[in-house]
């Protein structure tokens, strides 16, 4: 055995020898470190370490590498892409957990290292530090700024809500809705917490988001909502994924994310914050009955407005016609007036018939005064002289018309064409015929020249028979009335 013979220096020699006794075969590296790693494994198959990670990063596979350490140790700890996808919260250096996993050794470098299986905050503590610093860093790329904030719709015709089917919430938000202004709404269910529940409501926003305008069920505004729980209940609303989707949202957004002292970093990025999802129905919608008691304000008030002016034009006119003086007063004067000339020519037609009476007292009708009358009227009438030519000129103007109605009537007297060649055709009753149809009547007719007339006949009785018409009697001249003084006679009347 090594420990009967022991080793001689002088007899150590370059190429390694087997020496008498020995019986250890010389282990490979990798012999040592298979030994070694189903040592470690199997004396540490499960433990829970506490740390603060160090060197976080994730590959391209999926995978979390990062180092556990304290104040005077550091160890290497890997975490497989299927647990990686299971973690409630995004890793981060400098964050205090506790790690569960086996140890194991890694023999491509002959480290030893810990397989994460679960990863949880170690304490509250270390929930709250990662809380404050994922809002420091999004704050700090301008997701928390008050000038991204839209105002809410007035009246929102369909409200979508992000939210679990089957709680409390909708149910209340429902309630709520329908006691101040019922609406339409589309429910959108998510998981609110637990493994998943951060990509679903993130991927409930971003679908809310991406209906294009027009599409029926697109909300005119968004309501993520959770009831009450603990801070780990809430962190899904906590995960960057969910914050930005809720602040990248094209519609506007309202967050209800537990009580009134739970406070998400959602409730940062949306543009309305809402202590109770109840409150975030209020704020929702305004109530319907104080709109309709506004409007019929606003009714009254218009209607009051257009009948102020006729009620201050009433009250104007009213004002001024008390001003104004009454009709008796305006009469009076006039009516006094009246009375007093009334009353003077009463007076004098009495004055009048008294002087008349006097007149006609003094007047005395002796026929010594009728004769003195007649004698001076006979000494104007003996005055008066009548001079020829007052009859003389009407007789001389009556002759004057007279001549130059005879010269028109010699000018128009039907015979007088006879001289030029002309003949006229009468009749045997005297009249003038100008048509040839009246003229085929008679079997007879005269035509007068200028030196005579020449009676001619047709040929053709009247009536066919063979036998002429008995013939008509003349008619007798008309007898002319005389002309009145300045009225120029018709033809009629000339040669009717």
């Amino acid at each position: 055995m090594a420990a009967d013979f022991p080793i001689n220096s002088e007899e150590e020699g370059l190429v390694a020898k087997r020496r008498p006794g020995d019986n250890a075969e010389p282990l490979s590296v990798s012999e040592i470190s298979s030994i070694l790693k189903r040592t470690v494994e199997d004396r540490f198959g499960f433990v829970r370490l506490r740390g603060e990670l160090s060197g976080v990063k994730r590959a391209a596979s999926g995978h979390l590498y990062a180092a556990l350490k304290d104040e005077k140790a550091i160890i290497d700890a890997v975490m497989w892409r299927g647990n990686t996808l299971r973690l409630p919260f995004n890793p981060e250096d400098g964050l205090e957990v506790v790690a569960s996993g086996k140890l194991t050794t890694y023999p491509g470098r002959s480290k030893y290292q810990i397989v994460i299986e679960r990863m949880e905050l170690a304490g509250e503590g270390a929930l709250l530090a990662l809380l404050e610093k994922t809002r420091a860093r999004l704050a700090a790329e301008g997701l928390f700024d008050e000038q991204r904030k839209r105002p809410l719709p007035f009246l929102p015709r369909t409200i979508g809500v992000v939210t679990s089917p089957t709680g409390a919430v909708i149910r209340d938000i429902l309630h709520r809705l329908a006691d101040r202004f019922p609406s339409r709404v589309v429910v959108w269910p998510v998981l609110v917490q637990g493994q998943g529940a951060a990509a679903q409501v993130a991927g409930a926003v971003r679908g809310f988001s991406a209906m294009p305008e027009g599409h029926p069920d697109r909300p005119d505004l968004v309501i993520v909502a959770r009831g009450g729980g603990s801070i780990e209940d809430l962190w899904s609303f906590n995960e960057e994924e969910v914050v930005r989707a809720v602040a990248e949202c094209a519609i506007p957004t309202i967050c209800a994310v537990g009580h009134e002292t739970d406070t998400t970093l959602a409730d940062y990025a949306a543009d309305r914050r809402a202590p109770t999802p109840t409150a975030a129905a209020e704020m929702a919608v305004p109530v319907r009955a104080e709109l309709a008691a506004g409007l019929a304000d606003f009714g009254a008030r218009s209607r009051r407005a257009i009948i102020r002016p006729v009620q201050l034009g009433r009250e104007r006119l009213a004002a001024r016609t008390e001003r104004l003086p009454s009709p008796e007063a305006l009469l009076q004067p006039q009516a006094q007036k009246l009375d007093d000339l009334a009353e003077r020519l009463k007076r004098g037609l009495q004055d009048r018939t008294a002087q008349g009476r006097e007149r006609l007292g003094n007047l005395r009708l002796s026929p010594g005064v009728l004769q003195g009358r007649l004698r001076e009227a006979r000494g104007r009438l003996d005055a008066a002289r009548l001079s020829p030519t007052l009859i003389t000129r009407p007789i001389g103007e009556g002759r004057e018309r007279l001549d130059a109605l005879w010269r028109l009537a010699q000018q128009l007297h039907p015979d007088r064409p006879l001289a030029r060649g002309y003949v006229r055709v009468t009749g045997p009753d005297g009249r003038t015929l100008t048509d040839k149809a009246d003229a085929a009547t008679y079997p007879a007719l005269t035509l007068k020249f200028r030196d005579g007339d020449l009676a001619v006949s047709t040929g053709e009785p009247a009536d066919g028979s063979g036998s002429a018409p008995p013939s008509r009697p003349a008619p007798a001249p008309a007898r002319r009335k005389p002309a009145r003084k300045g009225t120029p006679p018709k033809q009629d009347d000339l040669f009717g």
